[in-house]
């Protein structure tokens, strides 16, 4: 079909909207569903041009539901394709309270600070010490912190907020530590730690497909929720054995970003629940099944 006759068509089923047969209704929606974001400026051409409070509604909500199962599709493709992109699995779980977020928006931000930081690093530096200039930048300067948990806001876990308000909690923070550090060529990764979120400077840069499996692959772990203070194993053994927690190579080890990602939705959808955000519950379930 043409893109004039796509055009055509959207409006006139834009125009039956207002159809009071409920069953007719719901035909002129699942077709415009079936359309997905090509019906969207349309639909919100339609919205602007009306006074009748019921026909936004509707609009709305097909708005809505398109932007929904378009989020679902994308969120699957990454973690079966690409979830090597941790900033972009990030940006996608952000896009469910913000569905016009754009990637570039944060990008930018993270380039931003990433020069900064770049300008400081040389290679006569010392593991630890590229670590301390990354701490300076990101915690001294630019003043990022951890959200304080009784504060219980689910917006602090998406990374569009904390690029903007420089505070997040531990799986926030964390992921926006490791995007900094591998895009500055630092073997950064994200280890699954119980009750905290943590990461791990190895000796060698890895990817998705060669994991490092011995804790000998790791020189020392960073909390960026505690401004990138340094720590190693056997402080990790310590707190597990304080917590009662037995001990699973996961715990030291680096994950993959597509469990980063599940863990980041999950703290998402514990605050959703403790608001008692029904609607977003729901609708927050079905999208995290992207993930399976």
């Amino acid at each position: 079909m043409k893109p004039s006759e796509t055009q055509q068509e959207l409006k006139a089923l834009i125009s039956l909207l207002d159809e009071p047969d409920n069953s007719a209704l719901g035909f002129v929606s699942n077709q415009l569903l079936a359309y997905g974001e090509e019906a969207i400026p349309p639909l919100e051409h339609a919205w602007e041009n009306t006074f009748d409070i019921a026909l936004q509604e509707r609009i709305e909500n097909i708005i809505h539901r398109i932007q929904q199962v378009s989020l679902f599709h994308e969120l699957s493709n990454w973690s079966n394709f690409g979830h090597s992109d941790l900033l972009r699995g990030c940006f996608l779980v952000a896009r469910f309270q913000y569905p016009s977020l754009k990637l570039e928006t944060l990008t930018n931000a993270i380039n931003k600070i990433k020069k900064d930081v770049w300008l400081e690093l040389n290679n006569d530096l010392t593991s630890l010490e590229k670590i301390k200039v990354l701490n300076h930048f990101l915690f001294g300067v630019y003043k990022f912190e951890g959200s304080k948990r009784e504060e219980g806001n689910p917006q602090s876990n998406l990374i569009n907020i904390l690029l903007e308000s420089h505070k997040g909690y531990p799986v926030s923070l964390g992921a926006l530590y490791i995007i900094l550090a591998q895009s500055l060529e630092l073997p950064v990764y994200g280890v699954d730690l119980p009750q905290h979120f943590i990461v791990a400077y190895a000796r060698t840069l890895t990817d998705e497909k060669k994991p490092l499996l011995e804790a000998s692959d790791v020189l020392f772990y960073i909390n960026p929720y505690s401004n990138g203070a340094v720590f190693t194993l056997k402080q990790i053994e310590y707190f597990l054995r304080e917590m009662k927690i037995t001990q699973q190579p996961s715990h030291y080890l680096p994950c993959n970003n597509r469990l980063i990602i599940r863990r980041m939705m999950n703290e998402v959808l514990q605050l959703y629940i403790i608001d008692g955000a029904i609607e977003k519950i729901n609708e927050f379930k079905q999208l995290m099944k992207a993930l399976d």
